[in-house]
């Protein structure tokens, strides 16, 4: 996960307005019969990873099935459009973790990982921490896929937050999507999902991001 500049700044704005898993699948498989997403599996997944990353999405993601759901054309498939050398997967949190990072501070793990549908590149962010608000750890990544201003991020992480869990909230640039996950125990977690670049925001595009979101979050829980 990108760690902006404006990290300090995001992470005080955060403050003040608001205050998984455990199975493993190759990359596109489905999670048929996985176990529930839970703290402590998402933790030893992330653990689990090599610290340059892998080739495959350790989490059970289809994202062909998720497209299809989402009603978006194109082939499917792990791994960005055009191959940069670039993992398919990482992680941060865990034994990762470091004094003064997001995910220290609120002990959990994130794992990422990058598909692509058609022409555009879909980023996948899981992320699960002890107490709320989970979604905080990924304001760095919404703010820099959506073009959020700090105001428009603390209202988005705000909705977001407040929403039932499963139902995804989209951003204003039409291309972000967050999505609260149920976890088995104790926890709180967040699904991100940004699909290409920002854009018009328009009605089919939000709808159609937000679908896709949802699609992913059916998967995991």
């Amino acid at each position: 996960m990108t760690r902006g500049r404006h990290r300090p700044l995001i992470a005080a704005a955060l403050a003040a307005a608001t205050l998984a898993t455990g199975c493993q699948s190759d990359a596109g498989g489905a999670g048929g019969g996985a176990a529930p997403l839970s703290l402590s599996g998402l933790t030893k997944t992330a653990d689990g990873m090599p610290d340059d990353g892998a080739g495959t999405c350790p989490l059970p993601y289809d994202v062909a099935e998720a497209a299809k759901a989402a009603g978006l054309d194109g082939a499917a498939a792990a791994g960005p459009v055009r191959d940069s050398g670039d993992p398919v997967a990482t992680a941060e949190g865990g034994k990762r973790a470091r004094p003064g990072e997001p995910l220290a501070e609120n002990p959990g793990a994130l794992v990422s990982c990058t598909f692509h549908i058609g022409a555009d590149d879909v980023q996948v962010h899981t992320v699960a921490t002890r107490t709320p608000q989970a979604i905080a750890p990924l304001a760095p990544v919404i703010q820099r896929m959506s073009g959020s201003s700090v105001d428009e991020l603390v209202g988005y992480t705000k909705k977001a937050g407040d929403a039932k869990a499963g139902d995804a909230v989209v951003t204003d640039s039409g291309n972000v999507a967050a999505v609260r996950l149920k976890l088995d125990g104790d926890g709180d977690a967040f699904l991100l999902v940004c699909l290409g670049e920002a854009g018009t925001g328009s009605p089919d595009r939000k709808r159609q991001v937000g679908d896709l979101a949802e699609a992913f979050a059916g998967q995991v829980q």
